[in-house]
């Protein structure tokens, strides 16, 4: 062999050496496959939360320049929220909206575009909670609550309001209105009549909120005309369940697969109202709620809703609305702190934060600042002081008038105002005042309204939530950076 063939060969035989000790370290590695990480979603709801219920709540918890937890979210989007047939949404299809990518028609939960809503009937009992939807109405829309059944993770609603109540059931339920709220308890119980197949063979990991009513037959002073005991029925399928504060607070979510939480026949107490021996907090059933999810490795879903804000809202009882909003803010703090306990950037947790739908609150007059409510300082909650002499602002009639008012409602003045001349802050401030109104309505009766809405994102994928978008885009959006 010549020299020129003897450094071939030895150049050659280097090469392959050095590749050979490249390889070697990659034979040393595990066969099997790393487990993937959690895919953690929490959905949270202000029912009827728009930005100046966002913007009275802030000056009320922390004055005008603090910050809520919602303030810090490091992504915003504003959020088109009208529905299928209707300019001003009720709270059934927007919130079907977010959860199924479908526009839907008013009053109607989780089913598909042309889906005819029709009033309940009476039914055995006398209510009208009889299903009138007729055949051929519409088909269900999949949520991303079912889809995240169906990935394999764990999936958990909690609401202030009942638990059939128009936001939680358009996670979990399909039906042509929002008021069958029996077909909709039953949908949520796994192998029984009416059990809404599509959350797979376990059903729901966490149900919690009020509407006790709507679980319980007639016999024992609930609204079910069929005689089904459902709350018998999940506790039969493994569900730990707390019908108060004492049974909830023995119950360890670590040590938990299925929780059922009933405190109330109807809707949960307000929070300014709310008995902590008797109801937990929203902060408290969120945690908890948490806590059962987190035992599937997989991840799971969480759909959490301060449903009280909307009907403190519609009583145009400012001061009710604006505690509900606070005890909402304080739950998305305390679901923040404890999902960076396990997962310190969120790199795999994406925690939403937005509304369904805005009201006709407003902010009147050219108030001075007033810093946060004290028991010595009415705040927001007062009258309008002129910011230039702090003076009492008058109107036109020579009175007084609140800085928060609504466009309707049911505390409209008829004739001249001159009567409210006596108006100040310890009655604008008080727990049960119904702020004025513009337009008059019957009781209870003040409407929603058609503004955007704030949405604010933080977390895996929270980045792609910006602009001004429809409320359909954002379940595109959460489907994504859950990989479902």
């Amino acid at each position: 062999m010549n020299c020129k063939s003897l450094l071939v060969a030895a150049l050659s035989a280097a090469f392959l050496v050095a590749c050979s000790s490249d390889n070697a370290p990659d034979q040393t590695l595990p066969t099997t496959p790393v487990a993937a990480a959690p895919k953690n979603v929490i959905f949270f709801l202000g029912d009827g939360m728009g930005l100046t219920t966002m913007t009275a709540a802030r000056i009320y918890a922390v004055g005008e320049d603090g910050e809520l937890t919602m303030d810090t979210l490091p992504e915003t989007a504003f959020v088109k929220t009208f529905s299928n047939d209707a300019q001003v949404t009720d709270s059934a299809p927007s919130m079907a909206a977010y959860m199924t990518g479908v526009k839907m028609n008013n009053e109607v939960i989780s089913m598909s575009q042309n889906t005819v809503a029709v009033d309940p009937i009476a039914d055995a009992a006398g209510n009208k909670l009889g299903n009138n939807c007729g055949a051929n109405n519409g088909t269900a829309a999949a949520t991303l609550l079912e889809l995240a059944k169906a990935a394999g993770l764990s999936a958990g609603v909690v609401s202030t309001a009942r638990v059939t109540h128009a936001t939680p059931a358009a996670t979990y339920a399909h039906i042509c209105h929002r008021d069958l709220e029996n077909d909709i308890a039953a949908a949520a119980v796994p192998g029984g009549t009416g059990y809404n197949s599509a959350l797979g063979t376990t059903g729901l990991d966490v149900l919690m909120g009020g509407g006790s009513q709507f679980f319980k037959p007639v016999k024992d002073g609930g609204k079910r005309a069929d005689g089904r005991d459902l709350i018998a029925e999940l506790k039969a399928r493994n569900y730990a369940y707390a019908s108060n504060a004492t049974e909830f607070n023995a119950i360890d979510g670590t040590k938990t697969d299925k929780l059922l939480g009933l405190f109330t026949s109807s809707h949960m107490s307000y929070d300014l109202d709310r008995d902590p021996a008797k109801e937990p907090s929203l902060a408290e059933m969120t945690t908890k709620a948490m806590d059962v999810l987190a035992r599937n490795s997989k991840g799971y879903f969480l759909m959490v809703e301060g449903g009280r804000i909307d009907h403190a809202l519609h009583e145009t009882t400012a001061k009710k609305a604006l505690q509900d909003t606070v005890a909402f803010d304080n739950a998305i703090k305390a679901a923040i702190a404890k999902a960076k306990l396990t997962d310190p950037t969120l790199a795999n947790t994406l925690i939403v934060v937005t509304a369904d739908h805005d009201h006709t609150l407003v902010l009147n007059g050219y108030a001075k600042r007033t810093g946060k409510t004290t028991a010595a300082n009415a705040g927001v909650l007062g009258v309008v002081k002129n910011y230039v002499t702090g003076a009492v602002d008058k109107d036109l009639d020579g009175a007084p008038y609140s800085i928060i008012g609504f466009g309707n409602g049911e505390n409209r003045v008829q004739a001249s105002r001159a009567s409210q001349a006596s108006l100040d802050d310890t009655v604008t401030s008080g727990n049960t005042y119904h702020q004025e109104a513009v337009v008059r309505m019957g009781v209870g009766s003040e409407t929603h309204g058609g503004t955007d809405v704030f949405l604010g994102a933080i977390g895996k994928g929270a980045d792609t939530f910006n602009g001004t978008i429809d409320n359909t885009k954002v379940f595109n959006l959460v489907k994504s950076a859950a990989g479902l």
